[in-house]
């Protein structure tokens, strides 16, 4: 079995300039330009590898943003475009998610024929991988073509989405008109790139104590999704957007770690350009942010834990200069001793039946911040009570996440908690366009559009975008809806194709980067006079590509 998928071997991200270090020919798997997984055999696995391994050699965990369902639109079409008929062509539409129903009407030409350029389903190992890449099967456009005109296509071509949502991202940004059906995605002539993503190992989640039965996704895997993304568009000579519809609540929400840096980098390509969801965070309750800047530098707060969560973790990211130490303090009242801050100690606690395990990390080597990972396995249902006071006797701050999406449930969370910084990464990092949603019908935000800053203060999210109740597809032929950040970012990356294909594919500007034209979106946004722009919940205002195309094309 290929070690990244064998549950007997972590994948640690590091940097290429180790491989020399450490490769034996057949434990190291490229991710891009900079990173690479290593494969680690562990025979006996344990929480506490965090603490004998760093944190950031763990990939986050990844959760879909936005959930689809069958019930019916109020609206059955979003326009964007009106006057200028950019459909899409010439541009590519790249997916990373639970897959695609390829057998869908949104996925095909008026002739039966899809616009499925390629799709690479890592959880299939049947047949032959992508080039360069060792796991997973390819599927070509040829392929699908011959499955549907097969009276056996699943056996030809044995790839489903099961969940649903990646169909509903992808038919939002490219679905194919249906008259009947009155729906249309923003740009149905543009053709797909789609990965289906294989969920996170058993062993990931052990570390970070994620139930069994929650959907979610390695960060390496994304990766590699997004390179085999790029690498087809490449190939072909063509644009590409990329909708990341996912996301996470690990890390320290400043644009730092290996995807941020990533997705920051492909942006200053040409022709390449990437729409992330800002999540769904923003009423849940799950960040907490201090400030403590008066002595005795001391500071509690709470968080209650509900029965339905009896494993979960959280994250404290405080501030220089002031280094806290920690005391954790139970429903019953019991309180743990004084946990000082330290380079990789992993401490365990019994608390009645349960365990929780600490890791108060001095110097997080990826950021050079100062990390509180606390894990908790049959966790105590109650207020849960955290004490910090600063060793260097120094005012500080800091910021504290829970896991996003479903890997909690929402009768978990902090009391007195923030809706700022909830973005979820890589909506964080710096030159992608991260989309808040909002209501299209009566023009205000989602509640649950999760909201900036970032945690050093740039400006997220960037734009917003309509996410409430957008038509979509769903898998065995279905229609419905879906609402949400996900939904948004599926708006701004049909948006961004119609920059594309006027830019890019019809001549008038040939060499934008995705940068570029993410800050041409920004400028050409609605502002409304009732608000200060930028701002945490809008970004620079709502999506508006019409009114952009019509600036591009006064400046000719």
């Amino acid at each position: 079995m290929q070690k990244i998928l064998d549950e007997n071997y972590y994948d640690f991200i590091i940097d290429n300039s180790m491989i020399p270090r450490y490769s034996t020919g057949d434990n190291i798997t490229l991710l891009n330009d900079a990173h690479s997984l290593l494969h680690v055999s562990r025979s006996v696995m344990d929480v506490c590898d965090i603490g004998r391994t760093p944190y950031y050699a763990f990939p986050s965990v990844y959760t879909l943003a936005s959930s689809a369902s069958d019930e019916n639109s109020p609206n059955k079409t979003v326009e964007q475009n009106t006057n200028y008929n950019l459909l899409g062509q010439c541009t590519l539409v790249g997916i990373v998610d639970t897959g695609i129903d390829y057998q869908h009407p949104a996925f095909r030409n008026a002739d039966g024929s899809t616009r499925i350029v390629s799709l690479w389903d890592q959880t299939d190992q049947s047949g032959a991988s992508p080039k360069d890449f060792t796991f997973g099967t390819e599927y070509t456009k040829q392929q699908i073509n011959a499955a549907l005109l097969s009276n056996n296509t699943m056996s030809l071509v044995p790839t489903v989405d099961t969940i649903g949502h990646g169909t509903a991202i992808a038919s939002i940004i490219s679905g194919s008109i249906d008259t009947k059906n009155s729906f249309r995605g923003i740009v149905p002539y543009s053709e797909l790139v789609v990965v289906k993503l294989k969920e996170a190992k058993k062993n990931l989640r052990n570390v970070f104590l994620i139930p069994e039965d929650e959907l979610c996704f390695q960060e390496s895997d994304v990766i590699l999704g997004i390179r085999y993304l790029v690498e087809e568009a490449k190939k072909m000579e063509r644009p590409l957007v990329i909708c990341i519809a996912m996301g996470t609540s690990q890390g320290i929400h400043d644009g730092q770690g290996v995807m941020s840096q990533y997705l920051a980098n492909l942006l200053l390509l040409s022709g390449v350009n990437v729409s992330i969801a800002a999540g769904d965070e923003g009423n849940r309750g799950r960040h907490y942010f201090g400030s403590i800047d008066s002595a005795p530098y001391s500071t509690e707060f709470q968080l209650n834990i509900s029965n339905e969560d009896k494993k979960l973790s959280m994250e404290i990211w405080p501030s220089i200069p002031g280094r806290p130490a920690i005391q954790i303090i139970s429903p019953d009242r019991l309180i743990t001793y004084k946990i000082e801050p330290s380079f990789n100690e992993c401490i365990k606690f019994a608390f009645d039946q349960g365990l929780v395990w600490v890791n108060n990390i001095i110097f997080e080597e990826e950021t050079g911040q100062q990390l509180i990972l606390i894990r908790f396995d049959q966790a105590e249902p109650g207020l849960w009570t955290f004490r910090l006071d600063s060793t260097e006797i120094q005012p500080f701050y800091f910021n504290s996440w829970l896991p996003s999406g479903n890997l909690i449930s929402d009768d978990t969370y902090f009391i007195n908690a923030s809706s700022d910084t909830t973005i979820i990464n890589p909506g964080n990092s710096i030159n992608t366009l991260t989309t808040s949603a909002y209501n299209q019908l009566d023009g205000t935000i989602l509640v649950q559009s999760s909201r900036g800053y970032t945690s050093n203060g740039m400006v997220k999210p960037d734009i917003a975008a309509p996410g409430y109740q957008i038509p979509c597809a769903l898998p065995q032929n279905r229609y419905g809806t879906m609402s949400g950040t996900g939904a948004a970012a599926a708006q701004a990356a049909g948006g961004i194709a119609m920059v594309m294909e006027w830019t890019l594919c019809k001549g008038n500007f040939t060499s934008l980067t995705g940068k570029q034209i993410n800050r041409m979106i920004a400028r050409g946004a609605k502002r409304s006079s009732s608000y200060l722009y930028p701002n945490n919940v809008w970004g620079y205002g709502q999506l508006d590509i019409n009114g952009l195309i019509t600036r591009l094309i006064n400046v000719l």
